[in-house]
């Protein structure tokens, strides 16, 4: 199905609901949930995600009439649905009937049912059970009118991200075959030489299982490969049988784009027709509104700037986090509407009523267990009517001039077994240099390192320690013609088999960055080091050695002091900055590199606002208590219908969607 920048073109407006369990619940409830429905102004709701045992209580027997009861009444409160296929919670059944599908992990045990995600993603017989309930769904559903979307699964790959059972392992050799051809070809990416491990025939290749020491990182990296893979083969399979028998209907997963690290989105992301995701803030995070930015650029990325879904995240508190701390006063609709800022169409929670039982029957919802009488549901109506006033943000894009790179592959191989220090975590660079990206308030697209970079005045590699000769070239042609680029300690360092670029390092990116390093000196736990700017930094320490990069800033203590901490390096009509260490403060050079590659940002803001356009509406959110005047913007406040002249005054806590246009 093409993609368009209306995500779900049979609803109008913007998206407001989430997950929707009726079964869950007995008619007079059900009843009532409708009405509360229309109070809130909730237009679109998931429905089914976790029903196969209902839907499908014996092999083969199929069961809809509770569903089209609950689907026609729906319609008839003016309620459209997110179609689900339940295939995240097989049934008991299931299990008993194929023990073998039962997921593995790493240590050999296989898991029991009990829970969800418990079939393995190679097991051609879930494979087909999940493509023939998928059938039977589109089958019957395809002429309801209340169905504007299909919903495949829930969060491929979290928590089950790689199974180690043995039809994972034939599948595993077979995906081999496929990408290696040839046993000497895999015996080279892989370097079997070191310790002895060259493989004679593909059946003594065994899954990387658990080991006393280090399994060969070049495997283990294959394997998440492989993984990412299976699953997504799991989606496809029942897409495709929904796209055949509803073809105008749009098909989406829920990703987990920074809370589930196991799927390479980069790949999935084209295989969906609309990107969509869930967040859930982490309450114990200092300033976790970036965090939530971060994810929300990340899914408008994967979806190349078109307008995504959020289909879920929290009213309050969130039932898997260590402490469910509830959202602050505020803090629910600042959540919301920041997603919206940055691309999505959707405000969209788990779940609409609170659970009595199960696993999550202390997780947050639209109707908490307090009732109508609360102050989050008066929240909700109150976001719900917010939503309907910004109904002609629906389908704008944000518009970035600054890219941060963010490579699963590269995320998978860092985090393997003996790096130089284990403080090297790609999160922690990511996080870092995106937090003063925000501070900067540059708003921040994330790509690959392969892919065009032209629409780009500054790219930032905050952790690229996997780069290939392609993206490697793609990152010189970007700085030959014209562009800045900015690049973190530890990068350039393997080719796509983990395998070390052949000379000094950074590898890869020596030539673009005019330097090449001699050692790396990983920095004690919390040990420091002063650098000549007056700054200081941790963790990491190098030895860089200039060839043609000019010193920024140098060492001026530690085990590199004296030699350049800080580079930068002209490079036909660009320039390539290099951080070779952790810098506790980020925004000095961050805003050198912005300035000089002329990114168009707002000024003087305090820290505590954000700043977004999307199209020609601006988002002024203040995460602070005070109230704050943000200079130079006229226009008309869609929340409130306030127009504004030369300035605009942003409540403490308080959000504004100025019209400019």
């Amino acid at each position: 199905m093409p993609q368009s920048d209306h995500v779900v073109p049979r609803l109008r407006g913007l998206a407001y609901g989430g997950d929707y369990n009726p079964e869950q619940w007995p008619r007079e409830v059900q009843e009532e949930d409708v009405a509360l429905m229309r109070e809130a102004g909730v237009n679109l709701v998931s429905l089914g995600v976790f029903a196969w045992a209902l839907l499908e209580p014996a092999p083969g027997r199929y069961e809809f009439g509770w569903l089209d009861e609950i689907v026609d009444r729906l319609h008839a409160n003016g309620v459209s649905v997110d179609l689900a296929t339940p295939s995240a919670a097989p049934p008991p059944w299931f299990a008993k009937a194929y023990p073998h599908t039962l997921p593995v992990n790493r240590e050999g045990v296989r898991y029991g049912v009990g829970g969800r995600e418990t079939a393995c993603p190679s097991s051609p017989e879930y494979r087909a059970a999940t493509a023939a309930l998928a059938r039977k769904l589109a089958e019957h559903y395809r002429d309801h009118p209340a169905v504007v979307m299909w919903h495949v699964h829930n969060e491929y790959g979290a928590p089950l991200g790689e199974c180690y059972c043995d039809t994972s392992l034939h599948a595993f050799r077979d995906w081999l075959r496929q990408t290696y051809g040839e046993l000497d070809a895999l015996n080279a990416a892989w370097g079997t030489n070191f310790w002895g491990q060259r493989y004679g025939d593909w059946d003594e290749i065994d899954l990387p299982r658990a080991n006393h020491t280090v399994v060969n990182p070049a495997q283990r990296l294959d394997f998440a490969r492989f993984s990412s893979a299976e699953n997504l083969a799991c989606f496809t399979v029942q897409r495709d049988v929904l796209h055949e028998v509803t073809p105008g209907l749009p098909v989406t997963t829920n990703f987990m784009t920074t809370n589930c690290k196991s799927m390479d989105l980069w790949r999935w992301a084209p295989e969906v027709d609309v990107v969509s995701n869930d967040h859930y803030l982490n309450a114990e995070q200092p300033d976790n509104h970036i965090d939530l930015a971060l994810s929300a650029d990340l899914s408008r990325s994967l979806g190349n700037g078109r307008p995504w879904l959020l289909m879920e995240h929290s009213t309050g508190a969130v039932s898997w986090q260590p402490r469910n701390i509830a959202k602050r006063p505020g803090e629910m609709r600042r959540n919301s509407l920041a997603h919206v800022a940055r691309g999505s169409d959707a405000v969209l929670f788990f779940q609409w009523r609170a659970s009595r039982s199960g696993a999550e029957k202390f997780h947050s919802a639209m109707v908490p267990h307090a009732g109508t009488g609360s102050q989050l549901w008066r929240d909700v109506v109150c976001l719900g009517a917010e939503l309907q006033a910004l109904e002609g943000v629906r389908g704008s894009r944000v518009h970035a001039e600054v890219a941060v790179v963010w490579d699963w592959e590269s995320y998978w191989a860092l985090e393997l077994e003996w790096r130089p220090s284990v403080d090297l975590r790609f999160r922690e660079r990511v996080d870092a240099y995106y937090q003063a990206l925000w501070r900067e308030h540059a708003t921040v697209d994330f790509v690959h390192p392969a892919e065009n970079l032209s629409a780009y005045r500054l790219v930032v590699v905050p952790s690229g320690y996997l780069l290939g000769e392609a993206a490697a070239k793609n990152l010189r042609c970007f700085v030959e013609s014209g562009g800045h680029l900015l690049v973190s300690y530890f990068s350039g360092i393997v080719d796509e088999h983990d395998t070390v670029h052949p000379g000094a390092y950074p590898g890869a990116l020596r030539d673009v960055l005019g330097l090449s390093v001699e050692e790396f000196h990983p920095l004690r736990e919390h040990e420091t080091v002063a650098l000549s700017d007056g700054s200081s930094s941790r963790v990491w320490s190098e030895r860089v050695r200039p060839a043609g990069a000019v010193s920024v800033a140098d060492f001026a203590s530690g085990p590199d002091a004296g030699h350049p901490a800080i580079t930068r390096h002209e490079l036909g009509n660009g320039t390539a900055w290099y951080v070779a260490t952790s810098v506790d403060e980020l925004r000095p050079v961050l805003a050198r590199a912005l300035d000089a590659a002329g990114v168009d940002r707002p000024r003087g803001l305090p820290e505590t606002v954000e700043a977004v356009r999307r199209g020609a509406f601006l988002f002024l959110i203040n995460h602070g208590d005070e109230p704050v005047t943000v200079p130079d913007v006229a226009g008309t406040d869609l929340l409130d219908g306030t127009g504004w002249a030369g300035e605009v005054t942003v409540p403490g806590g308080g959000v504004r969607v100025i019209a400019t246009a």
